[in-house]
């Protein structure tokens, strides 16, 4: 059969026009993102009259077959850019938005381990990205919470920072990294300096939730959780490979710091690989020149040849063996075999130097120093943790599931030694923590999704002590600071309901059961203590729950209510310690603890005046029952034992409180142009511990603090004008343990120790030289003010001069 010439050249343009149509609709694209070349899940792609529109799936990928080549196709996500091309000028099947910095800060993680819209939580959440943090530039992770302006930091010395969110702290707070619990059997209620084994150069994003978060993640979440999300290594969603690297040298004045940082990613289509290494040295602390003179060092304790000697400081504004060192590693590795599975295994390690106690080092007996020695030995701390997430739309159980192992490694150690003595006393403990988590979410209709998990815990303590005679080197067996051998287990299953019937109104709901078990024996102990018991066996129970809403009436107004209970169950720090926590008094153990609970609500408001001015309001009340707290007990009917050859008063940890904390928070930014923003954040918390019907101040509710900045932006120039300031509490306002340790707070006009207000004036600038550097540069405490945080033993660095500059490749 043939065809005559006048109908070849129409078939030839049918198959052609045939071939073009498939071509079209075969047409695929995938949405990422310009920095980091993830892919974009849930970006909706529509034309101009939004007659038509698709939505990128897991992948990020969606399909155009549905748009006219002459179609203008808007790509739009809540936390990047819009952008509009026409669909035929479209080249290559990527199409890279750029990250918008404020939407990126309204999608949030903590509140339910799986990303959520911010403005649906009830409870407020604060959250740092990495950008924000290279332009903040912390020295250390705890410096990073500092400069939110809604946490408070305490430091006993420079290697330190203790947080205290909404008068609680240490082991009533939480820290997790990438999801992992960092709190063990051996967080204790005094300060603790765990958060900063966390390399801030490695950190993508902070959320620091405000208030109880026991439903999600179990005991220790009543005043806070801290979830900080280090990097994950970038794949390449192209034929070429994907590599990025990053190097940050910085320079501080005060304490002379000195710290270099590298990060390399490597990334295909499937794997991908990411390593960042940080090392910094911090010389002994400068404080500043105007403030009391009761915080200066006027003389400090030289050993020669096993001889100790008071010498004068020529400098007494310079804080003699306070400097340390610390290093930082984190490997981490990514395969996606599939568009809706994802592994990622995370490996860090932190290790610290020796690191003086500093506050200890200030301490007096009599006339003379009391110590000629008190450091912690290296704080190191090691995780490994697998995390594997499974998307599907097909199953009846979940939309999304993950499940996450890890190990956990810490090791910490004290050593100290009286001044002219022979003997040093040297404790050193590790714990090992395993644990296991399962997390899934499902949207069983448009209007409500739960989510629902379970998790195991198991920590095991090991404890070690000897004293030493530094002359001839020989040791003994000494009382060892917890029961060796000791553990700590949790199990836990949670249920969280989130319901939305329309864009204006959110209700969340969820309700978890924990049960802890804790086992620790005394036998080695009873050698040196004598105790009425050789075993503690603290099995504990927990139902709690929380309610709220997220409720936007109209554009301008957001209220935001939340009930809530939360608890803490004794770990070894409460039963099994034996410590001297201050001159003239040492803790022993009590095996008849039970758990504490705190009662709470919250209700918020904000106000958004055409996103000129935004006021950020929210107020809050906590009951703690039955809290665990240090309080003067006996051994054996007798209140006062030797101990470290000194008559001690005896203490223990005990359910003896109730505490009522209650606070007002008051946050506002003013857009005075594209370029140019004012921001301000006020504090105040107050607070009582009751016992025995007698109220006392509450030791962790810190003075109204604050800070208010002016921000001028503009192409690759940044510049930040700020001015911090804090609150006195006088004498009669500090807790009865405060008030101990006089040796750390300025003196009033009756001798009498507080701790004073104060003000810092701070001006930051970051400039783009190019695509490949940055310069940053700080000026802190330009004043030259002389000033402790709250319970502080060591005071804060005077004027400081901080620069720092990154390289990207």
């Amino acid at each position: 059969m043939t065809f005559s010439t006048k109908y070849k050249k129409p078939i030839l343009y049918i198959i052609f026009s045939f071939c073009l149509v498939l071509s079209l609709q075969a047409q695929e694209i995938l949405i990422a993102n310009k920095k980091t070349q993830e892919p974009i899940v849930g970006a909706a792609i529509y034309n101009q009259d939004q007659s038509r529109s698709v939505i990128t799936k897991f992948d990020g990928k969606a399909n155009l077959d549905i748009f006219n080549p002459d179609d203008i196709l808007f790509f739009k996500h809540i936390a990047f850019d819009v952008l509009s091309v026409e669909k035929s000028r479209i080249k290559g099947d990527v199409i890279y938005l750029e990250p918008l910095t404020q939407g990126l800060e309204e999608i949030v993680i903590s509140a339910s381990k799986f990303k959520q819209d911010k403005r649906d939580v009830p409870n407020k959440i604060v959250n740092f990205n990495a950008k924000s943090i290279a332009f903040t530039n912390p020295q250390t992770s705890a410096d990073l919470l500092e400069k939110t302006g809604q946490v408070f930091i305490q430091k006993s010395q420079l290697g330190g920072g203790s947080p205290i969110i909404r008068g609680f702290s240490t082991n009533r707070l939480l820290i997790t990294v990438d999801g992992v619990r960092m709190n063990n059997a051996i967080f204790r209620g005094g300060n603790l300096q765990n958060v900063i084994s966390i390399d801030p150069f490695t950190i993508q994003n902070t959320e620091v939730s405000l208030g109880a978060g026991s439903v999600i993640y179990g005991s220790d979440a009543i005043g806070g959780v801290m979830s900080f999300y280090t990097q994950k290594p970038q794949l390449s969603y192209t034929d070429s490979t994907y590599y990025k690297t990053t190097a940050t040298l910085r320079y501080a004045t005060a304490n002379q710091e000195k710290t270099a940082h590298l990060g390399v990613n490597y990334g295909f289509k499937k794997w991908a690989f990411i390593t960042n290494a940080s090392f910094s040295d911090f010389n002994d602390l400068k404080m500043g020149s105007h403030g009391p003179n009761d915080y200066l060092r006027p003389e400090f304790v030289v050993t020669t040849n096993n001889q100790d000697q008071i010498v004068s400081n020529s400098e007494p504004k310079l804080q003699k063996n306070s400097g340390y060192n610390q290093i930082n590693v984190m490997q981490k590795v990514r395969y996606e075999p599939k568009d809706n599975l994802s592994f990622n295994l995370g490996l860090f390690y932190t290790s610290t130097s020796n690191t003086p106690r500093y506050d200890r080092l200030i301490r007096y007996r009599g006339e003379e120093l009391r110590s000629a020695e008190w450091y912690y030995g290296p704080q190191r701390w090691f995780m490994s943790n697998l995390n594997i997430t499974k998307l599907s739309s097909s199953s009846n159980l979940y939309d999304k599931i993950q499940a996450t192992v890890a190990y956990q490694n810490f090791q910490e150690s004290r050593i100290d030694r009286d001044y002219q003595s022979v003997f040093k006393s040297i404790k050193e403990e590790a714990v090992n923590a395993v644990s296991f988590n399962l997390d899934l979410e499902k949207t069983l209709n448009p209007k409500t999704k739960i989510s629902y998990g379970l998790e195991y815990i198991y920590n095991k303590v090991n404890s070690k002590a000897k004293e030493e005679n530094i002359e001839t080197t020989e040791t003994s067996n000494i009382v060892t600071r917890y029961p060796d051998n000791a553990t700590w287990q949790s199990l836990a299953a949670y249920l969280s309901l989130k319901y939305k019937p329309n864009s204006k109104f959110v209700f969340q709901s969820g309700l978890r059961f924990n049960k802890v078990l804790s086992k620790a024996n005394f036998e080695a102990n009873n050698v040196y203590l004598n105790l009425p018991f050789n075993e503690a066996k603290n099995n504990s129970e927990a139902l709690t729950g929380t309610a709220g809403m997220s409720w936007i009436p109209n554009k301008t107004l957001q209220w935001k209510l939340n009930f809530s209970t939360a608890f803490r169950a004794p770990n070894i720090d409460d039963i099994g310690k034996v410590f001297d926590s201050e001159p003239g008094s040492v803790v022993v153990p009590n095996n008849n603890l039970k758990p504490e609970y705190a009662y709470g609500g919250e209700l918020g408001l904000l106000l958004n005046f055409d996103d000129v001015l935004i006021l950020d309001m929210a107020t809050y009340y906590t009951y703690l029952d039955n809290a665990l707290v240090r309080r003067d007990g006996d051994l054996n009917g007798e209140t006062e034992i030797v101990y470290n050859g000194e008559l001690s008063n005896v203490q223990s940890i005990q359910n003896a409180s109730k505490s009522y904390i209650y606070g007002f928070e008051i946050g506002a930014k003013l857009n005075v142009s594209k370029n140019l923003a004012l921001s301000s954040q006020y504090n105040v918390v107050g607070g009582t511990d009751e016992t025995d019907e007698v109220e006392y101040p509450v030791r962790h509710v810190a003075p109204n603090f604050g800070n208010t900045r002016l921000t001028w932006t503009k192409n690759k120039f940044k510049a930040d004008a700020s001015v911090n300031y804090n609150g006195e509490l006088s004498y009669y306002d500090l807790a009865p343990s405060e008030v101990s340790k006089d040796y750390i707070y300025a003196l009033d006009n009756n001798g009498n120790p507080y701790s004073p207000s104060w003000y810092t004036l701070n001006l930051t600038a970051q400039y783009e030289l190019n695509s490949f550097a940055n310069l940053t540069i700080g000026l802190e405490n330009i004043t030259d003010q002389r000033y402790k945080t709250y319970s502080s033993g060591i005071a804060a660095p005077g004027r400081n001069l901080i620069t720092s500059i990154k390289f990207v490749l």
